[in-house]
């Protein structure tokens, strides 16, 4: 319909989650028409994040330096760390405000099929960090998909073979906060009823 660079445009457009055709032609259009400043914008600070983030030498997920600031900080339990699928996840835990411990992003779950095995995950720098840093505990922080499942099951059977002793965690699975049981699936009851807690 327009040029082949419009096109291009769009293409690329598309490669953002979630984005289909009908959205990246109306975010192109919109660029192009009402708002060529801002696309300007976007694209510098496009190429700039491409450049200069990268994944944290320690916990794997995103930092401008070599070590990310969660990393860095003081103020962090040194001896709790959380294992999370996704640099996202750990975006959802500090804004939750209830977590001080670090990190270890795996940047995703194991998945055979599509080639991503422990060496794709990190696991091994996971394990060699076990091995040389004074971490109490694990809190296995992986999605509630089968494939975050197999995956937790996979690093709690490889911490266990540890020759020192780390306490083992995973985070509570079931009925959210102000969730009605009649509006919620069987899976997430049934999780929930195998993580009940003792009435305080």
């Amino acid at each position: 319909m327009f040029s082949a660079k419009f096109e291009e445009l769009v293409q690329s457009l598309r490669l953002l989650p979630g984005v289909g055709p009908k959205s990246a032609q109306r975010m192109a259009l919109h660029l192009l028409t009402r708002n060529r400043s801002g696309g300007r914008q976007l694209a510098h600070a496009l190429d700039d994040a491409m450049l200069s983030i990268h994944q944290c030498s320690q916990c794997r997920s995103l930092s401008e330096s070599e070590v990310c600031t969660l990393c860095l900080s003081t103020h962090r339990e040194p001896g709790l760390l959380c294992v999370v699928e996704s640099a996202s996840d750990v975006v959802a835990i500090e804004s939750s405000g209830g977590y001080r411990g670090r990190y270890f992003v795996l940047g995703g779950h194991l998945s055979p099929l599509d080639g991503i095995g422990p060496d794709a995950l990190g696991i091994p720098l996971l394990l060699s960090r076990l091995q040389h840093e004074a971490i109490d505990e694990v809190i296995l922080a992986t999605n509630a998909t089968m494939e975050g499942q197999a995956t937790a099951h996979y690093l709690g059977e490889a911490i266990r073979q540890l020759p020192r002793d780390i306490r083992l965690s995973r985070i509570a699975q079931g009925v959210p906060q102000g969730g009605e049981l009649e509006y919620i699936n069987g899976h997430t009851i049934s999780q929930a009823l195998q993580s009940r807690q003792p009435l305080q």
